[in-house]
C-alpha cells in the first residue's frame, strides 16, 4: 500500500487548486518590476503533439498504418502525457502485427486515459487481430458497459460474433 502526502489549496473565492507558480499580487521579479499584467501560466490551445497527432490520424484512416505509426510515435516524443497518441500508436501497431510494441503502447495509454470505451475497444481488437477472442470479448464488453450506444463497439461484438462462428481449421 502506498501513501501519498499532498495538500490542496483553493484560492481566495475557494475555486478549486490555486497554480503554485503564480505570482501573488505585489511581488516583484528579480529585476525589480512587478508581475502585474504578467501571466505565467497560458491557456494552453495548442499542444506540441497536435499536428503530427492530426497527420497520424489521416494516415491511419487510409491504411498508411506504418506512416501512422511513425506520426504517432512522433507525437509520443512532442508530448509524453499525450494519451491520444499512445492509443493510436498502439492501433498502428496492431495493425502491422507488432503486438509486443502495442502492448507497451497500450500500458501507457491506460496509464495516461484510464477505463475508456476507446482504449477498451482499441484493446479487444487488438485481442481479436492476435486470435485471443475471449480476451477479446471482454474488453468490448468493458468498451460497451461505458458506452452502449457507440456504433464502432457495436459493430466490434458482431464482428467478435461472426468471428467466433466461422472459425477456419487448417
Amino acid at each position: 500500500m502506498v501513501l501519498l502526502a499532498g495538500c490542496q489549496s483553493v484560492d481566495d473565492k475557494g475555486n478549486g487548486v490555486v497554480r503554485t507558480n503564480e505570482p501573488a499580487k505585489g511581488d516583484y521579479t528579480a529585476f525589480g518590476d512587478a508581475f502585474d499584467g504578467l501571466k505565467t501560466v497560458s491557456d494552453v490551445d495548442y499542444y506540441a503533439s497536435d499536428q503530427a497527432v492530426a497527420e497520424a490520424k489521416t494516415q491511419f484512416r487510409s491504411e498508411n498504418y506504418g506512416n501512422a505509426g511513425a506520426l504517432f510515435y512522433k507525437g509520443t516524443r512532442l508530448a509524453p502525457n499525450d494519451g491520444v497518441a499512445w492509443l493510436g500508436l498502439a492501433a498502428s501497431c496492431d495493425r502491422i502485427r507488432r503486438f509486443d510494441l502495442s502492448d507497451m503502447a497500450y500500458a501507457k495509454a491506460y496509464r495516461l486515459l484510464g477505463a475508456t470505451p476507446e482504449y477498451y475497444n482499441n484493446l479487444g481488437y487488438s485481442y481479436l487481430l492476435r486470435g485471443k477472442l475471449q480476451d477479446a470479448r471482454s474488453n468490448f464488453l468493458k468498451a460497451y458497459e461505458l458506452a452502449p450506444n457507440d456504433p464502432t463497439v457495436a459493430n466490434n461484438l458482431k464482428l467478435l460474433s461472426s468471428s467466433v462462428r466461422n472459425i477456419e481449421r487448417s
